[in-house]
């Protein structure tokens, strides 16, 4: 059986945790947190989550874990047969994670965690993310789903990029990223309605004391 390790705030960890819930595959959580411990960096050589535990070894790196599900497991396929329509789903991927996810990353000690952060760094990520912003208005298609009329693992990178880099958005820059992004406010509504989504939100929530004791221990 597969073993998904990570833990149920990590929004990475949710986009794979979904992955495997619409697909009903069979699998085993396993709670960790990013470390350096020597057992766990045999597993995931960076100490991250998620890794995912085959039965040839682990993967490491949510892009790679989800083309492997896709690969090796039956269920729904959240990639288009056509290639070109499959690279456009990877290249909304990228987008989410590089100029949604990870400038709004930067700003999360200040958002979530009570911590502060630099002028620079509040300037630096609301310009990429006004920039990523308006690249996914030019690439995303929202008829109804991200890519287009079938559910993609983008949507799931969607899901979990957006709604967290609107609430950084909101809070620190004044800014509405679903109304800059037509489409934006349903898709994530829709996605939000689905059972194996609300069994993931449910688990964060009930995850998120643990979390929030934990960094701030730190």
């Amino acid at each position: 059986m597969l073993k998904l390790y990570g833990f149920p705030v990590s929004n990475y960890f949710n986009m794979i945790k979904l992955a495997l819930m619409e697909k009903e595959v069979l699998y085993e959580e396993v709670t960790v947190y990013p470390n350096q411990a020597e057992d766990y960096l045999q597993i995931s050589p960076m100490g991250k989550v998620p890794c995912l535990l085959t039965e040839q070894g682990a993967l490491s790196e949510t892009s790679v874990i989800l083309d492997y599900i896709e690969e090796t497991q039956a269920g729904t396929a959240f990639y288009p047969e056509d290639a070109y329509a499959r690279a456009k789903v990877r290249e909304l991927m990228r987008e989410l994670e590089l100029y949604i996810e990870l400038p709004a990353r930067r700003c999360y000690p200040e958002v979530f965690f009570g911590g502060s952060i630099s002028e620079q760094t509040r300037t630096e990520a609301e310009e990429a993310l006004r920039k990523g912003v308006a690249a996914l208005k030019r690439t995303a298609v929202f008829a109804p789903y991200i890519a287009g009329e079938e559910m993609t693992y983008a949507d799931f990178y969607f899901i979990y990029s957006f709604d967290l880099a609107s609430q950084v958005a909101a809070k620190l820059f004044q800014l509405d990223l679903p109304a800059m992004l037509p489409g934006s406010k349903e898709l994530m509504a829709s996605m939000a309605q689905r059972p194996a989504a609300q069994k993931v939100a449910a688990d964060l929530r009930a995850g998120m004391e643990e979390f929030v004791k934990l960094s701030s221990a730190k």
